[in-house]
């Protein structure tokens, strides 16, 4: 039985598609690495997405996922990614807008209804506001937490830190203090050559070299010496009255040398039982 999944279909013909679809709505298309992208207006994200949902030779009915990408060089820093898949042609396409820390979203939950819980995650990681959202709020970090975690410009220490005071018998947020200052690390080896003494090491007494050898000279034994003395070595001789040689199953008392392996041994019908099987079932009886 073939898979009743769908072939997976090529991305031949879907940007024409699509620009025809779209018109001006489309910015700019990309087919990269076997992904198409489109990168649409953001004022008219809700037409756009009907459009890519309803038109045929489209037809993407379902909304995967919505993912941000923060590039803070940039005046609209944001793009909001939206990852479709038509189930009708087993095909993916991804579609961006882009945006910044004012300028809110079309939202995408009438088309949707599972764009809400994911455009709570693109606006609790990185502040983007979506219009049209009726629950808006925080879903990934705790009450209260200041900033956006995935924006570029956000420290790694974050703000503050989250601790339970036994003072006041509750969690309290304070400003977070460092144990000690930030370093940096080179990561090299003391074994490779590091440039500095490991604390401690300054106390192993030096290794002295050996007698009548600078340090970092060459083995004073020669190729010619290491050969003779290998030559010299007495060889074992073998002391067994018998060399163990096993030349068939016979001598291992595993039975038969070539047990059912003979071509007039093999049964013609797979179904029917092999000579040695039946051999078995008449000393059974």
């Amino acid at each position: 039985m073939r898979a009743p999944a769908p072939r997976y279909a090529t991305n031949d013909g879907i940007i024409d598609a699509a620009t025809a679809a779209l018109g001006d709505m489309l910015l700019d298309a990309q087919d990269m690495v076997g992904e198409v992208s489109l990168t649409v207006d953001r004022d008219r994200l809700v037409i756009a997405m009907e459009t890519l949902r309803d038109t045929p030779g489209l037809k993407y009915e379902m909304l995967a996922e919505i993912a941000g990408v923060d590039y803070p060089e940039r005046p609209e820093r944001f793009d909001v990614v939206y990852h479709l898949l038509s189930m009708t042609r087993n095909h993916r396409i991804r579609v961006r807008v882009t945006t910044d820390e004012e300028r809110p979203v079309p939202s995408v939950t009438g088309i949707w209804y599972n764009a809400g819980w994911l455009e709570r995650e693109v606006y609790d990681m990185y502040g983007v506001l979506f219009t049209g959202n009726a629950d808006l709020r925080r879903i990934l970090t705790d009450y209260g937490f200041r900033g956006h975690p995935l924006r570029k410009d956000f420290p790694l220490t974050g703000y503050v830190e989250m601790r339970y005071s036994e003072e006041a018998k509750r969690v309290v947020y304070e400003p977070v203090k460092l144990a000690q200052d930030f370093r940096t690390f080179d990561f090299m080896s003391p074994w490779e050559g590091a440039e500095y003494v490991l604390p401690g090491d300054e106390k192993a007494a030096q290794p002295k070299p050996a007698a009548g050898q600078a340090p970092g000279a060459q083995s004073p034994v020669t190729a010619d010496q290491v050969t003779r003395a290998h030559d010299s070595e007495k060889k074992a001789e073998p002391n067994a009255p018998e060399v163990k040689t096993t030349e068939h199953t016979g001598q291992t008392g595993a039975g038969k040398p070539h047990p059912g392996n003979l071509s007039h041994e093999k049964p013609v019908d797979p179904d029917v039982p092999s000579p040695d099987a039946k051999a078995s079932s008449a000393e059974n009886k």
